[in-house]
C-alpha cells in the first residue's frame, strides 16, 4: 500500500491528479471543446494525436504529442518538426521550441500553487532585494507562474524575510552569479516580514525540523509546498498585518 496518494482534483472528471500519460489523454478529452479542437485520431506512433482547431477561415490541422511532463518530449528525442502541440500535466521545459504550443492541463483543473524557498546569498544582494518590488530571479525549472517564493536571506541573517510571487513564464538565460545558464523569470513582491522567520525557529519546530529544506540547510531552490501550512501559521502569528495580503495563498487554496 502506498504511503501517499496524488492530489484530489476538484470539479474534474478524474478524482486525482494524473500520474502518467494516459491520465493526460483522458483529461485532455474534457477540454477539447474549450480549445475549439476536434480530434481526428489517437494513435500509438509519434505524434500521438491528429486534431483540427477551428479558425476564422475553417479548421487548422494540429499534430499533438501527449506527455506527463513536457520535458519528456526532449528525453524521448521527438522531432519538433513534426509536432505542433505538447499536451502535458506539468510544463517543466522552459526552453521548449518556440513553434510548439504547450497545453499544461493542471492550469485547467484548478490545481493550486507551489511554495518554494529561494536563497538570497550575500549582504549586497539581500539589501538590494529588500528595496525592490520586482526582479528577475533564477528559479527551479519546475516552478510555474503563480507559485509562491519565500526569500531566504542566508548568512548572516538566516531568515525568511520577503515573500514574492512568480509573475511570468520561465526562460533559459545566462546566469549572472555563476558560469553557464539558468532558468529565470520576473518575480513580484507580495510583502515583507517585519518579524522574519529564522532558521533556528524552523529547526526547533516539531514538523519543520523534519523537512528536506532543513536537512539541506536551506541550500538550493527547495520545494516547501508540503510544509506551507506550518510556515504560513508562523508567518501570520508573527506578522498579522500581512494576513490580508496572503489570504489568496492560504494553505487551503493549494
Amino acid at each position: 500500500m502506498k504511503d501517499k496518494r496524488p492530489e484530489i482534483l476538484e470539479k474534474a472528471p478524474l478524482q486525482y491528479t494524473p500520474e502518467n500519460e494516459l491520465g493526460v489523454v483522458f483529461l485532455f478529452s474534457h477540454i477539447v471543446k474549450k480549445l475549439r479542437v476536434r480530434v481526428e485520431s489517437i494513435r500509438p506512433e509519434f505524434p500521438d494525436c491528429i486534431a483540427y482547431q477551428k479558425t476564422a477561415h475553417g479548421e487548422k490541422r494540429i499534430r499533438i504529442e501527449f506527455e506527463f511532463r513536457s520535458s519528456s518530449f526532449k528525453n524521448h528525442k521527438h522531432s519538433s518538426r513534426y509536432c505542433d502541440w505538447i499536451v502535458c500535466w506539468e510544463h517543466d521545459w522552459p526552453d521548449v521550441p518556440q513553434k510548439i504550443r504547450v497545453i499544461e492541463l493542471k492550469k485547467y483543473f484548478g490545481v493550486g500553487f507551489n511554495v518554494w524557498i529561494q536563497p538570497v546569498v550575500g549582504i549586497e544582494q539581500q539589501e538590494w532585494l529588500s528595496k525592490v518590488n520586482k526582479a528577475n530571479w533564477g528559479l527551479s525549472k519546475r516552478a510555474t507562474k503563480g507559485d509562491l517564493l519565500l526569500m531566504y536571506h542566508a548568512k548572516p541573517a538566516k531568515c525568511i524575510k520577503d515573500i514574492f510571487i512568480l509573475d511570468d513564464e520561465l526562460r533559459r538565460c545566462k546566469a549572472g552569479w555563476r558560469e553557464g545558464y539558468c532558468y529565470a523569470a520576473l518575480i513580484k513582491r507580495i510583502c515583507s516580514l517585519d518579524s522574519p522567520i529564522f532558521l533556528e525557529d524552523m529547526k526547533q519546530h516539531r514538523i519543520l525540523k523534519t523537512s528536506s529544506f532543513i536537512r539541506r540547510n536551506m541550500q538550493g531552490n527547495l520545494n516547501a509546498t508540503e510544509y506551507w501550512p506550518y510556515l504560513y501559521e508562523i508567518i501570520i502569528q508573527r506578522n498579522p498585518k500581512v494576513k490580508k495580503k496572503l489570504l489568496k495563498y492560504a494553505p487551503e487554496r493549494i
